[in-house]
């Protein structure tokens, strides 16, 4: 890395904000120096980091809410879907009926897949508790037996409630559009393709990932 370098390295770093993974400027640190692309990247949105809601019933909601639509539009169901309580909880969500659900802009499948998810944690069918020693592919395995939760879905939750290091989602849109655009000019990349090329990220492919997630869209999401 160059002098020039690695001065953006330390300005896109330091300056982090302090709910940033304990990971997080080592990981820039590293992506800079191993990819030229995130060497040019990183430095575009000094201070900023994957944020998280801070509760699992909500990341993996919101989650199930973004399912196949615009981040836009997610967020404006959200917005009205969580309106109809004080505050949102597997209890309070269990209590709401179908047709409030539908009311505030979620399909019929995802109003049953939220309540779904709300049984599983009323009646603790999830290790929430043990959830922090787990295994990423452990973890995988428990969400996606609950329906409505895919890969995907649990592959944001690992991102950004449990903030491991390390998820590189495969089937994320976003990822692939961006890597295309930034990668191979804008011509189509298979799974293989961007496997391969996310090598040189690790341990640290949640973070490129999230890179490549705000070189599309400078604002950026949570869940």
């Amino acid at each position: 890395m160059s002098q020039t370098d690695a001065s953006a390295s330390s300005k896109a770093t330091a300056s982090a904000d302090t709910a940033a993974p304990d990971y997080w400027t080592a990981a820039c640190d590293h992506l800079m120096k191993k990819d030229r692309v995130m060497r040019r990247l990183v430095p575009k949105f000094i201070g900023a980091s994957i944020e998280t809601r801070g509760e699992p019933f909500v990341t993996l909601a919101r989650s199930v809410v973004g399912q196949q639509i615009s981040v836009k539009a997610a967020q404006s169901v959200w917005d009205r879907f969580s309106a109809l309580m004080k505050t949102v909880n597997p209890r309070a969500v269990s209590k709401l009926t179908v047709e409030d659900m539908r009311a505030a802009g979620l399909s019929g499948r995802k109003v049953e897949y939220i309540k779904d998810l709300a049984d599983y944690f009323q009646t603790g069918k999830v290790s929430v508790k043990q959830w922090d020693a787990m295994e990423d592919e452990a973890i995988i395995a428990e969400l996606i037996a609950i329906r409505g939760i895919g890969r995907w879905t649990a592959e944001m939750f690992l991102m950004f409630y449990l903030r491991r290091p390390d998820v590189l989602p495969l089937d994320d849109v976003g990822l692939l559009n961006g890597i295309s655009k930034l990668y191979f000019s804008d011509e189509p990349v298979s799974r293989s393709e961007v496997r391969d090329l996310a090598r040189a990220w690790e341990p640290y492919r949640s973070v490129a990932t999230w890179y490549i997630w705000r070189s599309l869209d400078p604002d950026p999401v949570a869940y």
